[in-house]
């Protein structure tokens, strides 16, 4: 927290190559921090800090309201079209210590794709590699992004309908996670309501949690 009126959350968005990290990246800010295009190639190589603004009208605290900041840790996907899955681990770990070694990780969020179907060994590769970095208590610092709900939506979708459709392997993850999940619509063109509605969301699963946050050390190598 920067001062009694004001509360900041840390974030670190994880998933696939062209998922839509670094675009809910920027939806979360409400800025364009975070280079995002379609490429033939993964586009993020290396993890960067984003900050917001001041938001206020969001959240309240003894009756009085608090202005919020957000920081986005955005990293480079897994599988990579360059780099090693141990070149991405190392290279996530190194900035969660840096930018969120003192102040903690309040929520990873698992960015997928709704538009495309998840499969067992994808979502095991997804738990391996947050457990990985996050420890024996990832499942309270992770919540999940569905991103390019939009998609769904034109295919005639609601959320309710496309949970019920859900692959037992979506399912299974999205329980595992104490059922912590967002729908992200047209990432690109988020409006101001639509933001507010997304960042009150996350903070009802950190206010779940207590709050809690959980800190990073310095690999001493």
């Amino acid at each position: 927290m920067a001062d009694s009126n004001e509360m900041t959350i840390n974030l670190v968005v994880l998933g696939r190559t062209q998922t839509g990290k670094s675009a809910a990246g920027n939806s979360l800010l409400g800025s364009s921090d975070f280079e995002s295009h379609c490429s033939p190639s993964s586009v993020t190589t290396c993890c960067s800090l984003g900050r917001s603004c001041r938001i206020s009208g969001i959240m309240r605290r003894n009756g009085c309201e608090l202005a919020l900041r957000v920081q986005v840790l955005d990293t480079p996907g897994y599988p990579h079209s360059d780099l090693s899955r141990e070149h991405v681990r190392e290279r996530v770990r190194s900035a969660l210590a840096h930018h969120f070694g003192k102040e903690g990780l309040h929520l990873a969020l698992l960015v997928l794709r709704a538009d495309l179907p998840l499969c067992p060994d994808e979502r095991d590769h997804a738990v391996q590699f947050i457990q990985e970095l996050l420890g024996p208590t990832w499942k309270d610092f992770t919540a999940v992004l569905l991103t390019h709900a939009d998609k769904a939506e034109e295919a005639g979708f609601s959320e309710e309908a496309y949970l019920h459709s859900a692959s037992s392997t979506l399912l299974s993850l999205l329980s595992s996670v104490q059922h912590k999940y967002i729908f992200l619509y047209n990432q690109k063109n988020i409006i101001k309501e639509e933001r507010a509605i997304v960042l009150q969301r996350l903070l009802n699963f950190i206010r779940q949690n207590n709050y809690q946050v959980l800190p990073f050390k310095h690999s001493k190598e």
